[in-house]
């Protein structure tokens, strides 16, 4: 039997009393074909067989019309902005979390409340959504990077810090004891974080509900020491660091058996034919917890929606439930959000490994100011590997970044 919560009963009676309030002969189109109403939604084709099976237990169940408009997902975000405001947009569309802070700034999005529902999501996810303290989407998949190694080679155990995961990569007597993407001469920032905040140098501060700020926080000792140990592990070190690596020759130096280590998400697994993978959380390297970027999708509601009341009950009451929820999971198999399902699809040990390094890391910052960073970030990155010097490169990058926030 569906869940629905609390809120989900008001949303409905409150439905029913404000189409008692209106004038249905004035009021209703003539080629409208749910009397109950009709919600708009886009989807990408991924999800929109899915999203399909939920919407018709929705359409039989209230009488409403669901009406599914596919979309490509790279114009799904700039679309969203430019046609809420107009008129033309749609009551929900799919997204990532990440848009959050430039959708909310455009003011094309609106909050929504889960009420005790939200405590069966995963943490990260909720809080992924949450934008200054208001959560606007419901998740339902989560993604993020992980310690990859070769079974055959350093055995399945999880190494606990960097130190163990390159002594026993040496011991394993390959080419490289562990290989890591810089995406090349470009750097790659996203890629290394895990690395980055297990010396305690965030990219930006979160407030104390979690929310991102835009106080820059990787300056300081933390992030120096940081910078250090690039340097330290770069050209002019160990070596371990090279701009060398970009994508494809990080997994084939792990495919080949040339390298036992790597980190690399779940995209990448299928690179990977000849090597039997065992995945776990990424080994800290500055002492604290190594926390990776997680990315998260989910459902995002438009603050112009005319009908929103009957959209926010599709959201919480029908496509909130673990069918629905597990649906999206066959039709589009990421980590899911909701933590029963997660739960059920980790007894795959490769699901497993990447739900575990989700649950320790941290949601990619959404506040607009994240797209100044990368360009500053990831050039610094590469430098310092290739043997500039890590304190003032690193803290030019800082007052550089600094100063393009600042306007």
């Amino acid at each position: 039997m569906r869940k629905h919560v609390a809120m989900g009963a008001a949303v409905a009676a409150s439905a029913l009393l404000l189409a008692g309030c209106s004038s249905p002969a004035a009021e209703t189109p003539e080629e409208s074909t749910g009397s109950a109403g009709e919600i708009v939604i886009w989807t990408d084709a991924e999800r929109e067989a899915a999203i399909t099976a939920a919407a018709e237990e929705f359409e039989a169940e209230t009488g409403a019309t669901v009406t599914l408009v596919q979309k490509n997902f790279e114009d799904l975000r700039n679309d969203f902005i430019a046609q809420v405001p107009t008129g033309e947009g749609p009551d929900i569309t799919v997204g990532a979390h990440d848009w959050l802070g430039a959708l909310v700034t455009a003011g094309v999005v609106d909050t929504i409340d889960l009420g005790e529902r939200a405590a069966d999501f995963e943490q990260v996810a909720i809080d992924a959504m949450t934008y200054e303290g208001q959560l606007y989407a419901l998740p339902y998949s989560l993604e993020t990077i992980a310690l990859l190694q070769n079974t055959a080679l350093v055995g399945d155990e999880a190494p606990a810090t960097w130190d163990d995961m390159i002594a026993s990569g040496l011991a394993a007597g390959t080419e490289r004891p562990f290989v890591i993407n810089t995406n090349g001469e470009s750097g790659d920032g996203y890629t290394m974080y895990g690395l980055q905040t297990s010396f305690g140098a965030p990219v930006f501060v979160q407030d104390d509900s979690g929310s991102y700020t835009t106080e820059v926080g990787m300056g300081g000792a933390q992030g120096e020491a940081f910078a250090q140990w690039l340097a330290e592990n770069g050209t002019a070190g160990t070596g371990y660091l090279s701009t060398t690596v970009d994508y494809d020759i990080n997994n084939e130096l792990f495919n080949s058996g040339q390298a036992p280590y790597t980190i690399q998400g779940p995209w990448a697994i299928s690179a990977f034919p000849d090597v039997d993978v065992a995945v776990n959380p990424i080994p800290s390297a500055g002492g604290e917890t190594a926390a990776p970027f997680v990315g998260v999708q989910g459902f995002f509601l438009s603050s112009q929606s005319d009908n929103a009341l009957l959209a926010t009950d599709f959201l919480v009451n029908h496509l909130a439930t673990d069918d629905a929820q597990r649906a999206l999971y066959e039709a589009d198999p990421r980590i899911p959000a909701l933590t029963v399902l997660a739960d059920e699809v980790a007894s795959d040990p490769i699901i497993a490994g990447f739900l575990a390094s989700a649950q320790g890391g941290v949601p990619m910052p959404s506040i607009p100011e994240m797209g100044s960073v990368w360009d500053f970030w990831n050039a610094a990155e590469a430098q310092i590997i290739n043997g500039a010097d890590p304190v003032t490169t690193w803290n030019q990058m800082i007052t550089d970044l600094e100063a393009a926030l600042a306007g």
